[in-house]
C-alpha cells in the first residue's frame, strides 16, 4: 500500500529516508556522497513521484520504492 509521504511527520520521514540511504548494500559508486546529498536526492524523487513510501501489510514493514516497484507489489501477477 502506498503511503502519502506528505502525511508522514517530518522527523519520521527524515529518519525513514536516512535509514534507506544508509542501509547495507547501498552503493553510490567510487566517490563518497554526503548523507545530506543522498537524503535530498531521495526527497526529490518522492516529491516528483518517481519514488513512493510503501507499507507492506504482509510483513508490516515500510520502505521507499520506485513507483514501478510499488505498482508491481500492489498488483501482483496472477498465478498460472
Amino acid at each position: 500500500m502506498i503511503v502519502p509521504w506528505r502525511e508522514i511527520p517530518a522527523d519520521a520521514l527524515e529518519n525513514l529516508i536516512q535509514e534507506f540511504v544508509t542501509r547495507d548494500g547501498t552503493d553510490y559508486g567510487e566517490r563518497e556522497v554526503p548523507l545530506s546529498t543522498r537524503v535530498e536526492q531521495v526527497r526529490r524523487r518522492l516529491e516528483s513521484g518517481e519514488a513512493v513510501v510503501f507499507f507492506d501489510e504482509a510483513t508490516e514493514t515500510i520502505n521507499i520504492l520506485s513507483r514501478e516497484e510499488a505498482a508491481a507489489l500492489d498488483d501482483p501477477p496472477a498465478s498460472l
